[in-house]
């Protein structure tokens, strides 16, 4: 097979979370521990920080990795989901991982993996951490997937477990309370570990236990005053989080300076290639794409936006997954709305949510993809006006994929 009938073979093999959602979630991690105690326990090779949490967990992986990388270290960056490329799920110092190694690492392993019946998630885990232990790289910076107990990525024992905070989302797979998902990301701390938690709620106390049963000391995130390339007021806590795991590092024999941090944060999108966080994509008219996608993340995205003195206009369209009721809820009535469907199978028909807009006296008008709307909208607008492009990183995904053919 060449990469593309690989990637396509990883796709269609097994169910994909990006594409097929619940049905893909595995609630067990027998297959990816049997993997690597078969093969090579590629993850204990090197040194990693297991990322967990809501939101947040992908800006902060990314800063913790630009910072890392500052400091002269060679950095593997796991994250998920991709937006443009599948190799951005897997990267060292911003580089994306290689065609041929993918292709020769799923050839070796592909009777196994149909066999067992691995999960795509689980294949990209085994990839991930083969790639790193090759590549001999001195940090992996870890994002879990989904939840974090059950995540196929939870076979780490990391240097440090971070949970950037705790809100409703995946309630189908985590639990409708957020007892039970604050439970399933505390599934992540593991004996004598460190556990860094970004934002206090008012479910800490399941945190606090877990920590205390496995004897792993508690840090909580500190506020710092930093530049970073990462924009929106949200990022603000991310930034705090990452910066304060840094200080976490240091104490226990890590030697990040302070200027490593400065630099790490002024070059976070240099040196990783992050996108669709508060991503200006055009200034004239302002046009910015943002994948926030459950109540918490919305929340965040509509306070940054309302101080903004200009006419506002959300692209939008929503996992059928997500509670979209609750979003659609909050969404204030004097914006415009532009429903949008996607090319990815999990975003919901608009015509089956428009009475929602209708009961919330919204204005809005539907479209097949977020990049028709884009079009539409670009046309007749100027430089008073604010195009937001938001509710799921495929309706992100769509029009950068656009922007980008063109």
């Amino acid at each position: 097979m060449n990469y593309q009938e690989t990637i396509d073979w990883l796709y269609n093999q097994f169910p994909s979370y990006q594409s097929d959602g619940k049905i893909a979630y595995k609630k067990d991690i027998t297959n990816v521990l049997n993997f690597f105690k078969n093969n090579n326990e590629y993850y204990n090779y090197f040194k990693t920080i297991h990322v967990g949490g809501t939101n947040g967990k992908g800006s902060v992986s990314h800063i913790l990795s630009s910072v890392l990388q500052e400091a002269g270290l060679k950095v593997g960056l796991f994250t998920s989901p991709h937006i443009l490329d599948f190799r951005e799920r897997i990267k060292i110092n911003s580089e994306v991982i290689d065609q041929n190694f993918i292709v020769d690492f799923i050839q070796r392993h592909k009777v196994e993996f149909i066999n067992t019946k691995m999960s795509f998630f689980e294949m990209n885990v085994a990839l991930a951490f083969s790639y790193f232990y090759y590549k001999k790289v001195d940090f992996a910076v870890v994002e879990v997937g989904l939840g974090g107990r059950l995540d196929a990525t939870n076979v780490i024992t990391p240097k440090l477990s971070i949970i950037t905070n705790v809100s409703i989302d995946h309630t189908h797979l985590l639990g409708d309370s957020l007892d039970l998902i604050t439970a399933e990301k505390a599934g992540i701390i593991k004996k004598n570990i460190p556990v860094l938690v970004g934002e206090k709620n008012k479910c800490l106390d399941i945190i606090l236990k877990k920590a205390h049963e496995l004897n792993s000391p508690i840090f909580y995130s500190k506020k710092f005053q930093y530049d970073c390339q990462l924009k929106g007021d949200y990022q603000l806590n991310n930034i705090n989080t990452a910066v304060t795991a840094i200080d976490i590092l240091n104490d226990f024999g890590c030697a990040i300076s302070n200027q490593n941090i400065i630099s790490g944060l002024s070059k976070v999108i240099d040196n990783t290639g992050l996108l669709g966080r508060w991503q200006i994509i055009s200034k004239n008219p302002t046009v910015v794409c943002d994948i926030a996608h459950n109540v918490s993340a919305i929340k965040s995205l509509l306070n940054q936006i309302k101080t903004e003195n200009k006419t506002k206009h959300l692209v939008l369209g929503f996992s059928s997954d997500k509670d979209y009721e609750s979003i659609i809820a909050l969404l204030p009535k004097e914006y415009n709305y532009y429903i949008c469907g996607s090319l990815n199978k999990r975003i919901i028909n608009p015509s089956k949510i428009e009475y929602i807009f209708i009961n919330h006296n919204l204005s809005y008008k539907i479209f097949d993809y977020s990049y028709n709307a884009y079009e539409f909208i670009s046309k007749k607008c100027t430089n008073h006006d604010l195009i937001i492009i938001t509710g799921s990183t495929f309706i992100v995904s769509d029009i950068l994929k656009y922007l980008d053919n063109i």
